[in-house]
């Protein structure tokens, strides 16, 4: 299981750290994990559902809050507002360098927060609460004989599972202006609840709220036996496969179709070192997740396509693709296209009607092989068709590259 550590920068300007866990094959979905209040992303329970979803073809994203685990910021600066922003800031990081997260899971006062982010992220098909508490300023419970003294002073150091935090009173008043019942009450995404009915930390009457404000479609699963935090071996796991067979109705879990022309919106392409050779690099589009690699007479280890390799494939497979729809809106009789590409260097002199006459010029050698019951005007026309995919256009017009640095 591909198990990628990586930053992003959070609302306040700092960087939080994230864990991306993806299945060995295919990519079918992403997903966008919030944690528990003071928890962080490896907690057991968020580690165990990313890594069960991953069996199922789900990646999922998990991230540190501000001043928690490995994220920069002070713990005390965050509020309740703050982690939704950076819910939102993840949900962008994902949509930029992969796919915009299709599921949004919560657990406890993350499953609030996503619940109240979720309206801010339009690609998330499904939301899935866990033990999440139907107003956020039930976490103040945790500390409320502390609670006077931090509206009193302005800012309590409080011990929280056994650990110091430092509360302020701005995360009150955050916690406390939340109407997170309204945000529920217009989700208009498909919603499933997960609470134990023996939760002694958040009772059962918050999953109880959040199921009655939200429309349909939504869902309850009782997990009775759990306890809030997860903690037995199979309570994640048990979670993990619910989330993914319910998520199959509401959620495309099948890997997407390529856009049918150039006019569909564009997915980033990501090319990452894998620094585990000198030239071998991870290439991710939306779901999509493979190599690029050199040949060993260069120096790589050819474990995936080289450059012009992909740059080949992108003009056979546009080619084909073009050829088809044309077809298919002829009611052609087209079995089969094969396109087999080869790219070389020419002296420019050689090439008569090329305007470049003098140095060397990127020749591609394309051959198209046309299966089917077709005449010579319909194979001549088809020809003709392929030099107007929009791969190719592009290749041929002038292309126009901004490249800018980014830390």
């Amino acid at each position: 299981m591909p198990h990628e550590r990586f930053q992003f920068t959070g609302v306040g300007g700092h960087q939080l750290a994230a864990t991306l866990d993806s299945p060995d094959g295919p990519i079918r979905a992403y997903a966008l994990f919030a944690h528990c209040f003071t928890c962080g992303k490896d907690v057991l329970a968020a580690k165990r559902i990313a890594v069960a979803l991953t069996a199922k073809g789900i990646a999922t994203l998990r991230f540190d809050f501000t001043g928690l685990g490995s994220s920069e910021g002070d713990f005390a600066n965050s509020t309740f507002s703050s982690n939704v922003a950076d819910l939102v800031r993840a949900a962008d990081h994902l949509r930029e360098t992969r796919a915009a997260p299709a599921i949004l899971i919560g657990h406890s006062l993350g499953g609030a927060a996503i619940l109240a982010a979720a309206g801010q992220i339009a690609e998330a098909k499904a939301v899935v609460t866990i033990a999440a508490p139907s107003d956020p300023a039930h976490v103040t419970h945790l500390f409320k004989d502390k609670v006077d003294d931090i509206r009193a002073q302005g800012e309590v150091e409080v011990s929280l599972a056994g650990r110091p935090f430092r509360i302020k009173r701005e995360f009150l008043d955050d916690v406390a202006e939340q109407n997170l019942m309204a945000q529920v009450t217009k989700l208009h995404k498909a919603l499933l609840v997960m609470h134990s009915p023996t939760d002694d930390t958040v009772g059962i009457d918050s999953a109880t709220h959040i199921f009655v404000a939200a429309r349909h479609p939504k869902s309850f699963v009782s997990l009775a036996g759990s306890d809030h935090l997860l903690t037995g071996t199979q309570d994640a796991a048990y979670v993990a496969d619910l989330i993914g067979a319910w998520a199959e109705r509401y959620v495309d879990l099948a890997a997407p179709q390529l856009a049918a022309d150039a006019g569909s919106a564009p997915r980033n392409v990501v090319v990452q070192e894998t620094r585990a050779s000198k030239f071998q690099q991870t290439v991710t589009t939306g779901p999509h997740r493979m190599l690029a690699d050199e040949p060993a007479a260069v120096g790589g280890q050819d474990s995936g396509p080289g450059p012009y390799d992909f740059v080949l494939a992108g003009l056979g497979a546009c080619t084909s693709m073009t050829m088809r729809m044309y077809a298919d809106r002829k009611s052609l009789r087209l079995d089969r296209v094969t396109v087999t590409l080869t790219h070389s260097k020419i002296y420019a002199k050689d090439c008569e009607e090329c305007e470049t006459r003098d140095g060397m010029l990127d020749q591609i050698d394309r051959v198209i092989r046309i299966e089917g019951e077709l005449d010579a005007d319909q194979r001549k026309r088809l020809m003709e068709i392929a030099d107007k995919c929009p791969v190719h256009k592009t290749l041929t017009s002038e292309i126009r590259i901004i490249t800018k640095a980014t830390e």
